[in-house]
């Protein structure tokens, strides 16, 4: 049951000007086409050829890297497409949603700063996340290269609902070292439907 590259919901383009045509498509092509050629490769004649994606992010530790790695880098960029929209399409975080930020964070902005400064603040390459833990709180977390939290190796091990990729395959052709701006401007193509969504099934 070989892997394959979910198409992007949205044209190359659609993104701009925030994240650039040229980039998504070296992002979505090349970058996430090999990390799913590579999880093909990787999991060929193993007992994960025919476990589902989270199943082989549960047991990452025990996987080895070529597994952990590109599975991650697929689960990761797959989510990472889909709470992303055009800027126009972009949205306002739902009730429930807005309410649980409040509480943990005391409004939209203070959560939007802490989870800049997480991606920020992670050295070389790897995401930030804002997910909701095992008590039901929202939380803000980072994890290197291509880990995420639902791996078994994960320092904060939650359910992600928004996740940025901060390798700089991500921004550089446009933002170059200005990890910050790129950040900053992230905001402004955040799909806050489907986040709200991932959010409610995450409570459930």
């Amino acid at each position: 049951m070989a892997f394959t590259l979910p198409p992007l919901p949205y044209a190359y383009d659609a993104l701009e000007p925030y994240i650039d045509k040229q980039t998504m498509e070296i992002h979505h092509d090349k970058h996430h086409g090999g990390y799913v050629n590579n999880l093909n490769k990787a999991i060929a004649g193993t007992e994960y050829e025919n476990k589902a994606l989270e199943e082989i992010l549960k047991n990452a530790g025990k996987a080895g890297a070529a597994i952990r790695n590109n599975a991650g880098g697929h689960w990761n960029h797959s989510l990472f497409w889909e709470v992303m929209a055009p800027h126009n399409n972009a949205s306002k975080p739902d009730a429930d949603l807005a309410a649980a930020i409040d509480k943990e964070f005391g409004n939209l902005d203070a959560m939007k700063e802490k989870f800049n400064a997480a991606g920020a603040g992670r050295f070389g390459s790897g995401w930030a996340w804002l997910a909701v833990d095992p008590g039901h709180k929202l939380v803000i977390c980072s994890s290197p290269n291509q880990d995420n939290p639902l791996m078994d190796v994960a320092e904060c091990k939650c359910t992600p609902i928004l996740g940025v990729d901060v390798w700089e395959h991500a921004y550089y052709l446009k933002y170059q070292n200005k990890r910050g701006d790129y950040l900053n401007a992230f905001w402004n193509v955040v799909n806050w439907k489907k986040v709200g969504e991932l959010y409610a099934k995450a409570m459930k």
